[in-house]
């Protein structure tokens, strides 16, 4: 479909952070009868509290819907901009910061790991494999789950920068809109850093309800 002017497609990012302003994980511990996630475990409204929280279940159905939104809201710029690399890079910030800053929460929300991973999916999925496969290695060798996000994410530009296309350098609006979605996830990482530097952040296989994440 051919693209319209800036004007006319302005709805692109806004839809996007409406879509990711839906807190899955707030809703499915919530179906799955354990009450408002954010009282409870850390208080995070991601997949790993949700599953802390609410079981398994309720954390997977968390991490596949809070990606899948990163993903629909760059397919979705895609269709409707004719593959600008523009719009889908707002698309994607916009999908991070509705679920890193919902409106209905009163702007606190996830940490966007999932999230982030759907919109980069979808922009390279060779560069977010490859994050991905940093995250496990991280997490399997040092047993934290926040640095092996914060790895990941912090690689993430190199990683597009490399993988984006065959000897070609992605766009610069990408490469912006790459290191944005990084520093934001890195952002709200801050109290796991803080911990990680204190030595107090608690490692994967330590993690209980009464653990912060």
């Amino acid at each position: 479909m051919a693209s319209g002017s800036n004007l006319s497609l302005i709805w692109i990012p806004i839809a996007a952070y409406l879509l990711g302003s839906v807190p899955f994980g707030v809703l499915l511990a919530q179906l799955a009868g354990a009450g408002d996630v954010r009282r409870a475990g850390s208080g995070n409204i991601g997949a790993t509290n949700v599953a802390r929280v609410a079981g398994p279940l309720a954390g997977l159905l968390t991490l596949v819907l809070d990606t899948a939104k990163g993903a629909a809201a760059v397919v979705l710029a895609e269709h409707y901009a004719d593959g600008s690399a523009k719009w889908l890079m707002l698309a994607g910030l916009a999908v991070l910061l509705g679920h890193c800053f919902p409106a209905w929460l009163r702007f606190k929300g996830g940490k966007g790991v999932a999230t982030a991973l759907g919109v980069f999916l979808v922009l390279s999925w060779q560069a977010a494999l490859a994050a991905l496969f940093i995250f496990i290695l991280v997490v399997a060798c040092w047993k934290y789950v926040s640095l092996g996000s914060i790895s990941a994410a912090a690689v993430m530009p190199l990683l597009i920068y490399f993988l984006w296309a065959p000897h070609h350098a992605p766009p610069l609006i990408v490469t912006a809109g790459t290191l944005a979605i990084a520093a934001l996830v890195v952002y709200k990482h801050d109290a796991n850093i803080q911990r990680l530097v204190q030595g107090n952040e608690a490692k994967f296989a330590q993690r209980n309800k009464k653990e912060p994440q």
